[in-house]
């Protein structure tokens, strides 16, 4: 999801009395026009020159200095050491076969709940299990998460790779990489794994704008991230480090190639030759690059499932954000499918049920046609959450889509709650209950 959207949606929801940020929230930016205050408890902090975060003022910086590596622009970076927590592995890797999610010959249900913030919030690891932990509690067995963060400065939380002029350096330290070490010990913990993703399509926590402003410089087209050479090569310096160091943890499911990738990201600027095969080809290339490095996990593109047909009346059909789900789910290197789905911000207000409802089973017809597992990885409403998810998720189980994710999780934490961007599920709300028998019926499933 693009954060900052819901953030701002969410500002004018709300009474002028309320106009904080929440924490969590974004609070500044380049181009960003929002609220910069946070609400109290919280303090502004520059993730990069896109976003600014308000995150608990008890937040401890590092004081440890972190290890890192440097990392060339222009060429694959010289291997690098791999390790993995020292926490128990689990049995085995997750795998598919046909358009179901398999562990150990058995069939795997991938469901549960995106938690972005769970490693880049500076949690302790007390904080990090009761996230885990009540994510699990409502059935969930999966857990998307991004496993970026790029700085150009150290604000003392947790980042993976930090940038001076074109030069990246991927933290491997404490505020690091092995701050992920942490995130995966929490979650295999809890009987969850992870889904992450590589590189975010918008501004929040850095994302392909920050490589391609770092490397060709300001005001180039976001879509120079998929076409640049040397764009590229320090994206995949990036994944051979971070990817390499979990070749052989069993407790993450797979990778993600971005977080909804498109033609534009958060500046607007493209390029007028970016079209559906120029994400598609990017795709080839990238998931075969970490199928040359990983052979254990299985691979996703992180796009919202959007479709190539010009002329179709409903948006996310048309084609014009540079996505053509049919064809990329045929790419050999990648293993299956993921849909996201907000009615709301896609000019659905009024008709989210029957919107939402069609889309699965669009998506449940594409999953069948390519022979891939399909899964709802985001999805949202901003009202009649539990009547709307309960049908939704009905419509999961009936058309045999393989999973779900919803956007986003809720925790309590020993700071206060977390983020709240008008879609987070807490343990204590009216949603919670939906998603737990919904987790039940899926997992019964044949």
């Amino acid at each position: 999801m693009k954060l900052s959207t819901s953030f701002l949606a969410l500002a004018l929801a709300l009474p002028a009395a309320w106009a904080a940020v929440p924490l969590y929230g974004q609070c500044g930016g380049t181009g960003f026009g929002g609220e910069t205050v946070c609400v109290s408890g919280a303090t502004c902090v520059v993730q990069n020159s896109w976003y600014h975060q308000c995150i608990p003022t008890t937040a401890a910086p590092t004081t440890a200095a972190p290890t890192t590596t440097a990392a060339p622009t222009t060429t694959a970076a010289a291997t690098t050491t791999v390790t993995t927590p020292t926490a128990p592995s689990a049995s085995g890797f997750v795998y598919t076969s046909g358009t179901k999610f398999m562990l150990d010959g058995q069939k795997f249900t991938v469901v549960g709940s995106n938690s972005y913030w769970v490693g880049l919030s500076g949690l302790s690891d007390a904080d990090m299990n009761k996230a885990f932990s009540d994510i699990a509690a409502a059935g969930g067995t999966t857990v998307r998460t991004w496993g970026f963060n790029e700085v150009t400065s150290n604000n003392g939380l947790p980042y993976y790779q930090s940038w001076s002029g074109s030069t990246p350096t991927v933290n491997t330290g404490a505020s690091g990489l092995q701050n992920f070490d942490r995130v995966i010990r929490a979650a295999k913990a809890n009987g969850i794994r992870l889904i992450v993703a590589l590189t975010n399509n918008w501004s929040d926590y850095g994302g392909m704008d920050v490589y391609v402003r770092q490397i060709l410089g300001a005001n180039q087209p976001h879509d120079a991230f998929y076409t640049n050479t040397n764009v590229k090569n320090a994206f995949k310096n990036y994944i051979k480090q971070f990817v390499g160091r979990y070749v052989n943890e069993t407790g993450i499911l797979g990778w993600e190639l971005a977080n909804e990738p498109r033609c534009k990201g958060s500046s607007g600027s493209t390029s007028a030759s970016c079209s559906p095969q120029t994400v598609t080809n990017w795709a080839n290339e990238i998931s075969a690059y970490i199928k040359t490095l990983d052979s254990n996990h299985l691979v996703a593109l992180g796009d919202e499932g959007f479709y190539n047909l010009p002329g179709n009346p409903s948006y996310p059909h048309q084609g014009t954000e540079g996505i053509d789900f049919d064809v990329n789910l045929q790419i050999s290197t990648l293993d299956f499918g993921t849909v996201h789905s907000y009615p709301n911000h896609w000019g659905q207000d009024g008709n989210e049920l029957k919107w939402g409802t069609d889309w699965i089973i669009d998506h449940a017809k594409s999953q069948d046609r390519a022979g891939k597992p399909v899964i709802l990885e985001e999805f949202g409403v901003t009202s009649n959450q539990p009547a709307v998810y309960t049908q939704w998720l009905n419509n999961v189980v009936s058309s045999g889509l393989a999973g779900d994710l919803i956007w986003q999780a809720g925790s309590r934490l020993s700071g206060g709650a977390t983020h709240n961007d008008g879609y987070a599920v807490y343990p204590d709300g009216n949603v919670y209950p939906v998603i737990k028998s919904h987790a039940a019926a899926l997992k019964a499933r044949a």
